[in-house]
């Protein structure tokens, strides 16, 4: 044979491996998908077989210890040092701290928070931490039923049997570039895993998880004022932001917006009212129970810059659209729902942007929901296989 075939041979292989090489990424078919509104408008949400199998298997529930006797002497009177759980009853108060070894601790059991010569000592980080986030478990199941609503959370809710939650974030610098031409490149083309390992910039989560910067595509006027700077920077750190929800529930753009008319809160689902919530909780948690430790943590458990470890909607989700698909562990463990609720009430909105608040929504949900829950279980059925 001729150079001329081992030339066109080797071409073809090469493309060939390079062709392999490029779908590698890719979710092999078939998908499957639901319909979350009208005909024709696009809302459709796409789901992965392999992927739901995945998700499922991630997000079972652990048995629970038994419930114990409400009765008896509270736990702030046999037991000294006790500053949140206090009004439980003493048998009450050993269920909860039994469950937390094992939602947070199981290897190393209670000596990850504890000194096990004087149990009241709070020598170690972890018991000072933990004590903070009791007090944020309860705040979030009586103050934030606006998100959580009557599901709630656990310590498991985000932990999973890990002492430090899989998902968290610290302020990112990002890689150092030189300065040229086009300037600082504000984060763009370093992509990362929490937002889809897409192009766009890779720390949204400063601005609008942490700090309360408008999350929005577009300004509200014609023209650029002082209090409404909309540029395309500020719309690729949105994108990046929804980018980020997206991956973390599991879900695409239509489970909360009308891809017509992202910033119309009439053609948009009552998800999307949910999320406006989650957007503000996480704030709240994040500014007022996670930065308040920072001198509380060793510099080894500090980010980069020696900020502290912060939540997002990964954080809980963890890849699908409801934590643990809707199972409710809060409704077994009243000892964490906390003091009566309030009610949060979102201001009233000035405008149809993406950070006006949800206007009410009459709409009910469609029979998707139905349908997507037939797939979850679906998917549990194969997977038991």
């Amino acid at each position: 044979m001729d150079k001329t075939y081992y030339s066109r041979f080797t071409r073809q292989a090469l493309l060939l491996i390079a062709s392999i090489a490029l779908l590698a990424g890719c979710e092999l078919p078939p998908n499957k998908t639901a319909q979350w509104g009208f005909r024709g408008t696009g809302m459709v949400d796409v789901e992965h077989p392999a992927t739901m199998q995945a998700n499922f298997a991630a997000n079972q529930v652990p048995e629970g210890i038994p419930a114990a006797d409400p009765s008896g002497p509270r736990a702030s009177q046999v037991y000294k040092n006790v500053q949140v759980l206090g009004d439980l009853s003493a048998g009450q108060f050993t269920r909860v701290m039994l469950s937390i070894s094992n939602w947070v601790a199981p290897q190393q059991g209670c000596a990850y928070c504890h000194n096990l010569a004087n149990f009241a000592d709070d020598s170690l980080y972890t018991k000072v931490v933990a004590r903070k986030m009791l007090q944020m478990t309860r705040h979030i199941n009586s103050d934030w039923k606006t998100h959580v609503q009557g599901t709630g959370v656990t310590c498991y809710t985000c932990h999973r049997g890990n002492p430090v939650p899989a998902y968290v974030w610290f302020k990112d610098e990002g890689p150092r570039t030189a300065m040229g031409y086009l300037g600082n490149r504000m984060g763009v083309g370093s992509p990362k895993p929490s937002m889809g390992n897409s192009s766009l910039p890779f720390d949204p989560f400063t601005n609008y998880l942490d700090n309360k910067e408008n999350i929005r595509m577009a300004a509200t006027t014609a023209l650029p004022t002082g209090e409404d700077r909309q540029s395309i920077k500020q719309t690729e750190w949105t994108y990046a932001l929804m980018m980020h929800f997206s991956k973390s529930l599991g879900v695409n753009c239509t489970f909360c917006h009308n891809t017509r008319a992202f910033a119309d809160w009439k053609q948009s689902t009552p998800e999307r009212s949910v999320a406006w919530y989650g957007i503000r909780m996480v704030r709240d948690l994040n500014n007022d129970y996670m930065k308040p430790l920072t001198e509380v943590f060793p510099a080894h458990r500090l980010g980069p810059t020696g900020d502290v470890a912060k939540t997002y909607c990964a954080t809980c989700h963890q890849g699908v659209y409801k934590p643990l698909y809707g199972v409710s562990m809060a409704r077994d463990y009243p000892e964490l729902q906390g003091p009566s609720p309030s009610v949060v009430v979102a201001p009233a909105a000035k405008d149809s942007s993406e950070e006006s608040s949800p206007k009410k929504n009459k709409k009910s949900r469609s029979n998707a929901s139905a349908k997507l829950e037939a797939e979850i279980g679906s998917a549990a059925k194969t997977a038991a296989n």
